[in-house]
Protein backbone atom coordinates (compact mmCIF):
# COMPACT_ATOMS: atom_id res chain seq x y z
CA UNK A 1 0.00 0.00 0.00
CA UNK A 2 2.76 2.31 0.95
CA UNK A 3 4.30 1.75 -2.35
CA UNK A 4 1.09 2.17 -3.97
CA UNK A 5 0.97 5.44 -2.80
CA UNK A 6 4.16 6.80 -3.06
CA UNK A 7 3.73 5.69 -6.75
CA UNK A 8 0.59 8.40 -7.37
CA UNK A 9 0.86 10.53 -4.76
CA UNK A 10 4.36 11.93 -4.85
CA UNK A 11 4.57 12.52 -8.46
CA UNK A 12 1.07 14.37 -7.91
CA UNK A 13 2.79 16.34 -5.15
CA UNK A 14 5.90 17.26 -7.29
CA UNK A 15 3.81 18.20 -10.24
CA UNK A 16 1.89 20.37 -7.83
CA UNK A 17 4.59 22.04 -6.57
CA UNK A 18 5.89 22.38 -9.93
CA UNK A 19 2.96 23.92 -10.94
CA UNK A 20 2.44 26.23 -8.10
CA UNK A 21 6.67 27.39 -8.15
CA UNK A 22 6.66 29.03 -11.84
CA UNK A 23 3.19 31.11 -10.14
CA UNK A 24 5.77 32.12 -7.62
CA UNK A 25 8.40 33.27 -9.87
CA UNK A 26 5.60 34.90 -12.10
CA UNK A 27 5.30 36.90 -8.73
CA UNK A 28 9.07 37.71 -8.34
CA UNK A 29 9.54 38.71 -11.89
CA UNK A 30 6.51 40.96 -11.69
CA UNK A 31 7.58 42.53 -8.75
CA UNK A 32 10.82 42.69 -9.99
CA UNK A 33 10.37 43.77 -13.36
CA UNK A 34 6.66 45.91 -12.92
CA UNK A 35 6.30 46.77 -9.76
CA UNK A 36 3.70 45.83 -6.35
CA UNK A 37 1.19 47.36 -8.47
CA UNK A 38 1.03 44.53 -10.89
CA UNK A 39 1.70 41.69 -7.74
CA UNK A 40 -1.65 43.33 -6.06
CA UNK A 41 -3.85 43.52 -9.73
CA UNK A 42 -2.73 39.75 -10.31
CA UNK A 43 -4.50 39.52 -6.47
CA UNK A 44 -7.51 41.07 -7.61
CA UNK A 45 -7.69 38.57 -11.03
CA UNK A 46 -6.72 35.78 -8.49
CA UNK A 47 -10.31 34.87 -7.23
CA UNK A 48 -11.53 34.09 -11.50
CA UNK A 49 -8.30 32.18 -12.11
CA UNK A 50 -8.82 29.94 -8.69
CA UNK A 51 -12.28 29.67 -10.08
CA UNK A 52 -11.32 28.10 -13.61
CA UNK A 53 -8.79 25.91 -11.96
CA UNK A 54 -11.66 24.62 -9.61
CA UNK A 55 -13.63 23.86 -13.07
CA UNK A 56 -11.12 22.63 -14.29
CA UNK A 57 -10.74 20.20 -10.85
CA UNK A 58 -14.59 19.42 -10.77
CA UNK A 59 -14.09 18.04 -14.74
CA UNK A 60 -10.99 15.93 -13.43
CA UNK A 61 -12.15 14.72 -9.92
CA UNK A 62 -15.85 14.25 -10.99
CA UNK A 63 -14.94 12.13 -14.22
CA UNK A 64 -11.54 10.77 -12.90
CA UNK A 65 -13.71 8.93 -10.12
CA UNK A 66 -15.84 7.37 -12.13
CA UNK A 67 -13.26 6.27 -14.49
CA UNK A 68 -11.14 4.69 -11.83
CA UNK A 69 -13.80 3.23 -10.17
CA UNK A 70 -15.33 1.18 -13.50
CA UNK A 71 -11.67 0.37 -14.48
CA UNK A 72 -11.48 -1.44 -11.62
CA UNK A 73 -14.64 -3.15 -11.49
CA UNK A 74 -13.39 -4.07 -15.04
CA UNK A 75 -15.71 -1.94 -16.93
CA UNK A 76 -13.05 -0.25 -19.44
CA UNK A 77 -15.70 0.25 -21.85
CA UNK A 78 -17.92 2.62 -19.84
CA UNK A 79 -14.88 4.52 -18.30
CA UNK A 80 -13.43 5.06 -21.55
CA UNK A 81 -17.15 6.61 -21.90
CA UNK A 82 -16.77 8.40 -19.12
CA UNK A 83 -13.41 10.05 -20.28
CA UNK A 84 -14.85 11.15 -24.35
CA UNK A 85 -17.95 13.03 -22.74
CA UNK A 86 -16.06 14.48 -19.85
CA UNK A 87 -13.77 15.94 -22.51
CA UNK A 88 -15.31 17.13 -24.84
CA UNK A 89 -18.09 18.48 -22.44
CA UNK A 90 -14.96 20.81 -21.41
CA UNK A 91 -13.89 21.61 -24.77
CA UNK A 92 -17.24 23.28 -25.67
CA UNK A 93 -17.14 25.03 -21.81
CA UNK A 94 -13.53 26.35 -21.91
CA UNK A 95 -14.34 28.14 -25.74
CA UNK A 96 -17.36 30.01 -23.95
CA UNK A 97 -15.61 31.03 -21.40
CA UNK A 98 -12.91 32.27 -23.83
CA UNK A 99 -15.16 34.21 -25.62
CA UNK A 100 -17.07 35.86 -22.55
CA UNK A 101 -13.98 36.71 -20.41
CA UNK A 102 -12.26 38.67 -23.66
CA UNK A 103 -15.77 40.64 -24.25
CA UNK A 104 -16.43 41.22 -20.49
CA UNK A 105 -13.38 41.58 -18.71
CA UNK A 106 -13.42 45.34 -17.50
CA UNK A 107 -16.85 44.11 -15.94
CA UNK A 108 -15.37 41.22 -14.61
CA UNK A 109 -12.59 43.21 -12.65
CA UNK A 110 -14.68 45.72 -11.32
CA UNK A 111 -16.96 43.05 -9.89
CA UNK A 112 -14.07 41.82 -8.41
CA UNK A 113 -13.23 44.82 -6.46
CA UNK A 114 -10.11 46.53 -8.48
CA UNK A 115 -9.44 50.35 -7.12
CA UNK A 116 -9.21 52.52 -9.72
CA UNK A 117 -5.36 52.56 -9.73
CA UNK A 118 -5.53 48.90 -10.44
CA UNK A 119 -8.18 48.17 -12.88
CA UNK A 120 -6.15 49.16 -16.11
CA UNK A 121 -3.49 46.64 -14.84
CA UNK A 122 -6.01 43.99 -13.73
CA UNK A 123 -7.71 44.22 -17.23
CA UNK A 124 -5.04 43.90 -19.10
CA UNK A 125 -3.83 40.90 -17.54
CA UNK A 126 -6.92 38.71 -17.13
CA UNK A 127 -8.05 39.66 -20.85
CA UNK A 128 -4.46 37.61 -21.98
CA UNK A 129 -5.06 35.48 -19.49
CA UNK A 130 -8.62 34.53 -20.94
CA UNK A 131 -7.17 33.95 -24.53
CA UNK A 132 -5.58 30.63 -22.92
CA UNK A 133 -8.53 29.46 -20.98
CA UNK A 134 -8.50 26.81 -23.37
CA UNK A 135 -5.23 24.87 -23.16
CA UNK A 136 -5.24 25.90 -19.32
CA UNK A 137 -7.93 24.25 -18.61
CA UNK A 138 -7.69 21.08 -20.73
CA UNK A 139 -3.91 20.91 -19.30
CA UNK A 140 -5.26 20.47 -15.70
CA UNK A 141 -7.84 17.62 -16.72
CA UNK A 142 -5.84 15.45 -19.37
CA UNK A 143 -2.86 15.09 -16.59
CA UNK A 144 -5.48 14.43 -13.62
CA UNK A 145 -7.08 11.63 -16.52
CA UNK A 146 -3.43 10.53 -17.32
CA UNK A 147 -2.60 9.41 -13.67
CA UNK A 148 -6.33 8.05 -13.49
CA UNK A 149 -4.81 5.64 -16.58
CA UNK A 150 -2.09 4.53 -14.86
CA UNK A 151 0.66 6.69 -15.68
CA UNK A 152 1.52 9.35 -12.85
CA UNK A 153 4.78 10.29 -14.25
CA UNK A 154 4.13 11.09 -17.40
CA UNK A 155 1.68 13.75 -15.66
CA UNK A 156 4.34 14.91 -13.54
CA UNK A 157 7.02 15.32 -16.55
CA UNK A 158 4.38 17.06 -18.72
CA UNK A 159 3.46 19.86 -15.74
CA UNK A 160 7.33 20.18 -15.15
CA UNK A 161 8.39 21.04 -18.99
CA UNK A 162 5.25 23.13 -19.27
CA UNK A 163 6.54 24.97 -15.96
CA UNK A 164 10.00 25.38 -17.40
CA UNK A 165 8.67 27.20 -20.70
CA UNK A 166 6.59 29.51 -18.38
CA UNK A 167 9.70 30.66 -16.68
CA UNK A 168 11.87 31.34 -19.65
CA UNK A 169 9.29 33.09 -21.36
CA UNK A 170 8.29 34.97 -18.50
CA UNK A 171 11.88 36.43 -18.11
CA UNK A 172 12.10 37.25 -21.60
CA UNK A 173 8.98 38.83 -21.79
CA UNK A 174 9.05 41.26 -18.81
CA UNK A 175 12.98 41.86 -18.76
CA UNK A 176 13.76 41.37 -22.51
CA UNK A 177 10.86 42.33 -24.25
CA UNK A 178 9.51 44.57 -21.78
CA UNK A 179 6.12 43.33 -22.27
CA UNK A 180 5.07 44.31 -18.84
CA UNK A 181 2.12 42.36 -16.46
CA UNK A 182 0.72 40.35 -20.11
CA UNK A 183 3.41 38.24 -19.70
CA UNK A 184 2.54 36.11 -17.05
CA UNK A 185 -0.60 35.67 -18.68
CA UNK A 186 1.07 35.07 -21.83
CA UNK A 187 3.86 32.38 -20.67
CA UNK A 188 1.45 30.81 -18.32
CA UNK A 189 -1.09 29.71 -21.03
CA UNK A 190 2.34 28.65 -23.53
CA UNK A 191 3.34 26.45 -20.98
CA UNK A 192 0.39 24.89 -20.99
CA UNK A 193 0.40 24.09 -24.42
CA UNK A 194 3.43 22.40 -24.45
CA UNK A 195 1.86 20.28 -21.19
CA UNK A 196 -1.18 19.87 -23.84
CA UNK A 197 1.26 18.35 -26.15
CA UNK A 198 3.00 16.04 -24.27
CA UNK A 199 -0.27 14.47 -22.79
CA UNK A 200 -2.00 14.15 -26.43
CA UNK A 201 -0.16 11.47 -27.81
CA UNK A 202 -1.08 8.89 -24.88
CA UNK A 203 -4.77 9.42 -25.51
CA UNK A 204 -4.00 9.63 -29.66
CA UNK A 205 -1.76 6.66 -30.29
CA UNK A 206 -4.04 4.58 -27.16
CA UNK A 207 -1.86 3.81 -24.53
CA UNK A 208 -3.62 2.89 -21.96
CA UNK A 209 -7.30 2.27 -21.02
CA UNK A 210 -8.25 5.85 -22.38
CA UNK A 211 -8.57 7.56 -26.12
CA UNK A 212 -10.11 10.18 -27.95
CA UNK A 213 -13.47 9.16 -29.95
CA UNK A 214 -16.51 10.38 -31.10
CA UNK A 215 -19.58 10.59 -28.70
CA UNK A 216 -23.19 12.10 -28.16
CA UNK A 217 -23.48 14.06 -24.73
CA UNK A 218 -25.08 12.11 -22.38
CA UNK A 219 -27.11 14.59 -19.74
CA UNK A 220 -27.47 12.05 -17.23
CA UNK A 221 -24.04 11.08 -17.16
CA UNK A 222 -22.77 14.68 -17.55
CA UNK A 223 -25.04 15.26 -14.15
CA UNK A 224 -23.22 12.70 -12.50
CA UNK A 225 -19.56 13.69 -13.14
CA UNK A 226 -20.31 17.10 -12.35
CA UNK A 227 -22.54 16.12 -8.73
CA UNK A 228 -19.36 14.09 -7.75
CA UNK A 229 -17.10 16.72 -9.15
CA UNK A 230 -18.82 19.67 -7.57
CA UNK A 231 -16.93 20.06 -4.17
CA UNK A 232 -14.03 20.53 -6.12
CA UNK A 233 -15.09 23.55 -8.02
CA UNK A 234 -16.29 24.62 -4.91
CA UNK A 235 -13.31 23.82 -2.84
CA UNK A 236 -11.90 26.03 -5.39
CA UNK A 237 -14.62 29.01 -5.19
CA UNK A 238 -14.27 29.36 -1.36
CA UNK A 239 -10.57 29.65 -2.00
CA UNK A 240 -11.08 32.50 -4.15
CA UNK A 241 -14.32 33.86 -1.84
CA UNK A 242 -11.71 33.45 0.93
CA UNK A 243 -9.22 35.75 -0.66
CA UNK A 244 -11.83 38.21 -2.16
CA UNK A 245 -13.16 38.49 1.39
CA UNK A 246 -9.57 39.30 2.60
CA UNK A 247 -9.16 41.60 -0.28
CA UNK A 248 -12.15 43.29 0.77
CA UNK A 249 -10.95 43.27 4.55
CA UNK A 250 -7.57 44.83 4.46
CA UNK A 251 -9.13 47.55 1.67
CA UNK A 252 -10.99 48.60 4.89
CA UNK A 253 -8.36 47.72 7.55
CA UNK A 254 -5.05 48.83 6.02
CA UNK A 255 -5.31 49.81 2.21
CA UNK A 256 -3.57 48.70 -1.07
CA UNK A 257 -0.12 47.83 0.43
CA UNK A 258 -2.31 45.33 2.74
CA UNK A 259 -3.35 43.62 -0.82
CA UNK A 260 0.28 43.69 -1.89
CA UNK A 261 1.40 42.07 1.00
CA UNK A 262 -1.71 39.27 1.23
CA UNK A 263 -0.27 38.95 -2.76
CA UNK A 264 2.93 37.81 -1.69
CA UNK A 265 1.37 35.95 0.87
CA UNK A 266 -0.46 34.06 -1.39
CA UNK A 267 2.39 33.17 -3.85
CA UNK A 268 4.33 31.63 -1.17
CA UNK A 269 1.14 30.01 0.26
CA UNK A 270 0.02 28.61 -2.82
CA UNK A 271 3.54 26.23 -2.82
CA UNK A 272 2.05 24.22 0.49
CA UNK A 273 -1.41 24.58 -0.50
CA UNK A 274 -0.71 22.43 -4.04
CA UNK A 275 1.63 20.58 -2.60
CA UNK A 276 -1.41 19.34 -0.19
CA UNK A 277 -3.79 18.97 -2.80
CA UNK A 278 -1.66 17.59 -5.45
CA UNK A 279 -1.27 14.45 -2.39
CA UNK A 280 -4.87 14.07 -2.30
CA UNK A 281 -5.27 14.11 -6.30
CA UNK A 282 -2.64 11.28 -6.51
CA UNK A 283 -4.32 9.23 -3.91
CA UNK A 284 -7.69 9.54 -5.43
CA UNK A 285 -7.31 6.79 -7.99
CA UNK A 286 -6.37 4.54 -5.52
CA UNK A 287 -9.62 5.19 -3.58
CA UNK A 288 -12.02 5.34 -6.63
CA UNK A 289 -10.19 2.15 -8.10
CA UNK A 290 -10.34 0.50 -4.49
CA UNK A 291 -14.19 1.53 -3.95
CA UNK A 292 -14.84 -0.27 -7.82
CA UNK A 293 -13.19 -3.18 -6.19
CA UNK A 294 -14.96 -3.14 -3.01
CA UNK A 295 -11.84 -3.38 -0.85
CA UNK A 296 -13.18 -0.81 1.95
CA UNK A 297 -9.41 -1.71 3.95
CA UNK A 298 -7.16 -0.13 1.40
CA UNK A 299 -9.57 2.87 0.85
CA UNK A 300 -9.37 3.55 4.55
CA UNK A 301 -5.15 2.86 4.74
CA UNK A 302 -4.95 5.67 1.59
CA UNK A 303 -6.93 7.79 3.48
CA UNK A 304 -4.47 7.82 6.56
CA UNK A 305 -1.37 7.81 5.04
CA UNK A 306 -2.72 10.74 3.16
CA UNK A 307 -3.82 12.60 6.25
CA UNK A 308 -0.43 11.27 8.25
CA UNK A 309 1.39 13.12 5.16
CA UNK A 310 -0.38 16.52 4.98
CA UNK A 311 0.53 17.15 8.28
CA UNK A 312 3.80 16.38 8.26
CA UNK A 313 4.45 18.62 5.34
CA UNK A 314 2.67 21.03 6.95
CA UNK A 315 4.38 20.69 9.85
CA UNK A 316 7.88 21.23 7.57
CA UNK A 317 6.19 24.48 5.34
CA UNK A 318 5.57 26.68 9.47
CA UNK A 319 9.34 25.83 10.24
CA UNK A 320 10.00 27.23 6.89
CA UNK A 321 7.86 29.80 7.14
CA UNK A 322 9.41 30.72 10.56
CA UNK A 323 13.04 30.48 9.50
CA UNK A 324 12.97 31.31 5.78
CA UNK A 325 10.12 33.64 6.05
CA UNK A 326 11.87 37.55 5.58
CA UNK A 327 14.07 36.01 3.15
CA UNK A 328 11.44 34.28 0.99
CA UNK A 329 9.50 37.83 1.51
CA UNK A 330 12.09 39.95 -0.01
CA UNK A 331 12.48 38.40 -3.32
CA UNK A 332 9.25 40.06 -3.67
CA UNK A 333 9.52 43.34 -2.76
CA UNK A 334 11.32 46.09 -1.55
CA UNK A 335 9.20 48.38 0.57
CA UNK A 336 10.28 47.67 3.76
CA UNK A 337 6.58 48.08 5.52
CA UNK A 338 5.02 45.63 3.23
CA UNK A 339 7.55 43.43 4.03
CA UNK A 340 7.08 43.82 7.36
CA UNK A 341 3.38 43.30 7.09
CA UNK A 342 3.44 40.25 4.85
CA UNK A 343 5.98 38.45 7.25
CA UNK A 344 3.60 38.87 10.30
CA UNK A 345 0.95 37.09 7.95
CA UNK A 346 2.88 34.37 7.05
CA UNK A 347 4.54 33.26 10.90
CA UNK A 348 0.25 33.49 11.39
CA UNK A 349 -1.29 32.07 8.33
CA UNK A 350 1.44 28.99 7.98
CA UNK A 351 -0.59 27.50 11.23
CA UNK A 352 -4.11 27.44 9.18
CA UNK A 353 -2.31 24.74 6.71
CA UNK A 354 -2.07 21.73 9.37
CA UNK A 355 -6.28 21.95 9.31
CA UNK A 356 -6.69 22.79 5.31
CA UNK A 357 -4.42 19.83 4.40
CA UNK A 358 -7.06 17.71 6.53
CA UNK A 359 -10.08 19.53 5.23
CA UNK A 360 -8.74 19.08 1.24
CA UNK A 361 -8.34 15.13 2.35
CA UNK A 362 -11.69 14.52 3.84
CA UNK A 363 -13.16 16.79 0.78
CA UNK A 364 -11.38 14.45 -2.47
CA UNK A 365 -12.67 11.21 -0.18
CA UNK A 366 -15.95 11.85 -0.39
CA UNK A 367 -15.73 12.53 -3.74
CA UNK A 368 -13.68 9.98 -4.56
CA UNK A 369 -16.50 7.18 -2.90
CA UNK A 370 -19.33 9.29 -4.56
CA UNK A 371 -20.56 10.89 -1.54
CA UNK A 372 -20.44 14.79 -2.67
CA UNK A 373 -22.63 15.72 0.06
CA UNK A 374 -19.74 16.58 2.80
CA UNK A 375 -17.32 17.71 0.84
CA UNK A 376 -19.80 20.38 -0.12
CA UNK A 377 -20.71 21.21 3.52
CA UNK A 378 -17.29 21.15 4.16
CA UNK A 379 -16.31 24.12 1.35
CA UNK A 380 -20.01 26.06 2.27
CA UNK A 381 -18.76 26.35 6.35
CA UNK A 382 -15.12 27.53 5.77
CA UNK A 383 -16.02 30.28 3.11
CA UNK A 384 -19.67 31.06 3.01
CA UNK A 385 -20.22 31.27 6.64
CA UNK A 386 -17.11 30.80 9.03
CA UNK A 387 -14.56 33.28 7.28
CA UNK A 388 -16.61 36.04 7.10
CA UNK A 389 -18.09 35.84 10.49
CA UNK A 390 -14.18 35.41 11.40
CA UNK A 391 -12.96 38.17 9.36
CA UNK A 392 -15.64 40.56 10.89
CA UNK A 393 -15.20 40.07 13.97
CA UNK A 394 -11.47 39.19 14.73
CA UNK A 395 -10.67 42.42 11.83
CA UNK A 396 -13.17 44.62 13.97
CA UNK A 397 -11.61 43.27 17.40
CA UNK A 398 -7.75 42.63 16.51
CA UNK A 399 -7.25 44.81 13.52
CA UNK A 400 -4.32 43.53 10.60
CA UNK A 401 -3.54 40.43 13.09
CA UNK A 402 -7.34 39.62 13.53
CA UNK A 403 -7.93 38.83 9.38
CA UNK A 404 -4.28 37.11 9.32
CA UNK A 405 -6.17 34.69 12.58
CA UNK A 406 -9.44 34.52 10.69
CA UNK A 407 -8.65 31.57 8.59
CA UNK A 408 -7.28 29.36 11.30
CA UNK A 409 -10.66 29.29 12.85
CA UNK A 410 -12.23 29.10 10.05
CA UNK A 411 -10.76 26.12 8.84
CA UNK A 412 -10.67 24.46 12.22
CA UNK A 413 -14.28 25.10 13.04
CA UNK A 414 -14.66 23.29 9.63
CA UNK A 415 -12.88 20.54 10.41
CA UNK A 416 -14.48 19.84 13.88
CA UNK A 417 -17.80 20.44 12.24
CA UNK A 418 -17.75 18.08 9.70
CA UNK A 419 -16.32 15.35 11.95
CA UNK A 420 -19.33 15.23 14.21
CA UNK A 421 -21.87 15.60 11.05
CA UNK A 422 -20.41 12.77 9.25
CA UNK A 423 -17.75 9.66 9.48
CA UNK A 424 -15.25 8.68 7.09
CA UNK A 425 -15.05 4.49 8.61
CA UNK A 426 -19.39 4.98 8.56
CA UNK A 427 -19.16 6.42 5.17
CA UNK A 428 -16.91 3.59 3.58
CA UNK A 429 -19.08 0.91 5.13
CA UNK A 430 -22.54 2.12 3.72
CA UNK A 431 -21.37 2.69 0.41
CA UNK A 432 -19.53 -0.55 0.24
CA UNK A 433 -22.75 -2.35 1.29
CA UNK A 434 -25.18 -1.18 -1.25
Amino acid sequence: MIKEFFKYAVPSAIAMFISSLYTVIDGIFLGKGVGDSALAAVNIVLPFTVLLFGLASMFAIGGGSLVSKNIGANNTEKAVDVFRQVFKFLLIISIGISILTVIFTEEIVVLLGATDGLQPLAVEFLRFYALFCIPNLIGIVLSSFIRNDGRPKLAMISIIMGAITNIILDYIFIFQLGFGIKSAAIATGLGQIVTVCMLLPHFLKGKGYLTFGRVKLDRKLIKEFSLIGFPSFFAQASYSMIVLFHNIALVRYVGEVGISAYSIINYLTTNIYMVLYGITLGVQPLISYNYGRKNGEKMLGFFKITCISSLTISGIFVVISFVFGQNLISIFTTDPYIAELAYNALRIASFSYFVVGLNLNTLVYYQAIERPMYSNISCMLRSVIFLPICLIVFGSMFGITGIWTSAIVSESLTFITVKLIANVKTSTEAVLSV
